[in-house]
């Protein structure tokens, strides 16, 4: 996958209406959601000196965060994910995993990674026996979610941010979370060579300007 360009906003509730508004005059809903809504859950991964979480806070330039999602509770679909940033630029690669992996792999068992023909779960693997890599915190918010497909655009409002705590039970789905304090709604938007003029008017709030905000980062200040 290339990279591609993201912008981040941080936005109130009463934003909504408007966005929505606007987004579903010119874009098609997410078709994986009721209405283009669901339920993120993730589990992040760092370092025992927290490095994916310093690097974003120093706004370090070439950086990467592994993480396992789901979507609307449905665990019968899981990905391995690496978001890799360079230059302002994103890119996200992806393996899917069962369930059975990552029961296996919060136990400790790391033995199916090398053996999966997967080429992130590999490199997960490596990073978890070299850096020590492990399981920090699950970070769950609702997402709503508008595709437009001119630049290949991906627009997203992302609510009621809830952090695990120190909680790594990613399966789990009664497992604990509590909101994020003061957390923001998250307008996202991503595209490929080029963001048309009907996209970027639409998503112009005044008041609002790009923000580096980390929703991983939000949570890690609870565990």
């Amino acid at each position: 996958m290339e990279f591609r360009h993201e912008w981040k906003h941080e936005i109130t509730p009463g934003d909504l209406p408007a966005l929505r508004r606007r987004l579903r005059a010119i874009a098609d809903p997410d078709p994986h959601g009721r209405g283009g809504a669901y339920l993120v859950r993730s589990l992040y991964f760092d370092t025992p000196d927290d490095r994916a979480l310093r690097e974003k806070l120093n706004g370090v330039n070439r950086r990467e965060k592994f993480r396992l999602r789901y979507y609307g509770g449905d665990m019968s679909l899981i990905r391995l994910e690496k978001k890799s940033k360079v230059d302002g630029l994103c890119r996200k690669e992806t393996a899917c995993v069962t369930g059975a992996e990552v029961r296996a792999l919060l136990a400790g068992d790391l033995s199916w990674m090398a053996e999966s023909g997967r080429d992130l779960a590999w490199e997960l693997r490596q990073k978890m026996l070299t850096q020590l890599l492990r399981p920090r915190t699950i970070v769950d918010y609702t997402r709503e979610a508008y595709v437009y497909g001119p630049g290949n655009v991906r627009v997203t409002m992302d609510r009621g941010i809830r952090t695990g705590l120190g909680g790594t039970d990613f399966l789990d789905p009664g497992c604990l979370t509590v909101p994020a304090r003061d957390a923001p709604v998250v307008l996202e938007v991503k595209w490929d060579g080029y963001l048309p003029e009907l996209i970027r008017c639409a998503v112009q709030l005044e008041g609002r300007h790009t923000s580096p905000f980390s929703k991983y980062a939000a949570c890690r200040r609870y565990g």
